[in-house]
């Protein structure tokens, strides 16, 4: 049987596209047509295989190294390839690349370029700019409060109390309106994430949380934190190349902040999906393996590159449209 070029494969949308991987002590290669990862047991070497068809992010941790042939296969079944360190914690900032993790973008000449057209019509407009930006706080809001109140979260362990977050989301989307820069916006980002926290903390009986600089945090739940949202940034970074959106076009992390808009993109799944996910697998004592899995679940229960594309799409779209002519 000849190989199956990775050229000849059914095309599989992005938005619906299942996994995402983290890879750590293998080798990633083409065997056979396919791409592969391969681990050592013993005196054997085993082979898995990796569906690039349906594999938006593959994220390479430590111990891992990658072919030339294995990269071009990815590449052209439109596969992100981000080198981090263990965990999925940042290894290579040295290289200031997107959001500290080396980015790999695919080659393809095919992207849409309607989105990049409108997102740069408002962009230099500071205030349209900052309508975006207030745009992309608004959904995330409302996606925290359907992810946190989802039966599928309260059945795994986290009952969350509903008033208390609707009081914590009021005032925020109060804020949110009234805010006059990124700075206060950013300030109020902020003060919502730590609330969240509290929440968190009080909803599953964590005790004390202080939220740790990266790769700082000695208690599970920082440690999840960490890893949970490069799943996150995966996710972002995989929406904005899929639309043809630089990253350094962000609209509230920074105008020349490299992968300024991963950030702003990946918010939209990080507090709604991991936050709770974090505290709940570190107070059942999970492994990191367990929590990946548990957030890989949870991130395509909700469809969340599906919202994270949709979002900038409405956001492209609906800004530009507020340009004067």
């Amino acid at each position: 049987m000849e190989p199956l070029p990775s050229s000849d494969l059914k095309t599989i949308l992005h938005s619906k596209r299942a996994n995402i991987y983290y890879l750590q002590h293998c080798r990633v290669l083409v065997n056979g047509g396919r791409v592969e990862y391969v681990t050592d047991a013993g005196k054997r070497s085993l082979y898995w295989n990796i569906p690039i068809a349906n594999t938006t992010t593959v994220l390479l941790g430590t111990g891992t190294s990658v072919t030339q042939a294995a990269m071009r296969e990815l590449a052209k079944a439109g596969v992100l390839v981000g080198f981090c360190g263990g965990g999925g914690t940042p290894l290579f900032s040295a290289n200031e690349v997107d959001i500290e993790v080396a980015w790999f973008s695919p080659q393809s000449e095919y992207r849409p370029t309607e989105y990049l057209q409108a997102w740069v019509r408002f962009w230099f407009d500071d205030d349209l700019r900052l309508a975006a930006a207030k745009a992309f706080q608004h959904a995330r809001s409302a996606r925290i409060r359907e992810q946190w109140l989802h039966r599928a979260l309260r059945d795994a362990g986290f009952p969350v109390d509903a008033k208390r977050l609707d009081e914590l989301l009021a005032r925020t989307g109060r804020q949110i309106d009234l805010a006059q820069d990124n700075t206060h916006l950013l300030t109020e980002e902020a003060r919502l994430t730590k609330a969240l926290f509290k929440l968190a903390v009080d909803t599953v009986g964590y005790g004390d949380f202080t939220r740790a600089k990266r790769g700082s945090g000695t208690d599970p739940a920082n440690r999840f934190l960490d890893h949970g949202n490069y799943l996150a940034y995966g996710l972002g970074a995989t929406a904005t190349w899929v639309l043809g959106l630089p990253h350094g076009l962000a609209v509230l992390h920074g105008k020349t902040r490299r992968g300024g808009l991963v950030f702003d993109v990946a918010d939209l799944a990080k507090d709604a999906s991991i936050l709770p996910q974090a505290f709940l697998s570190a107070m059942r004592g999970d492994d990191e393996q367990q929590f990946r899995r548990n957030c890989i679940e949870a991130l395509t229960r909700s469809e969340s590159l599906d919202f994270m594309i949709d979002t900038l799409k409405a956001v492209a779209m609906d800004t530009a449209g507020q340009v004067e002519p």
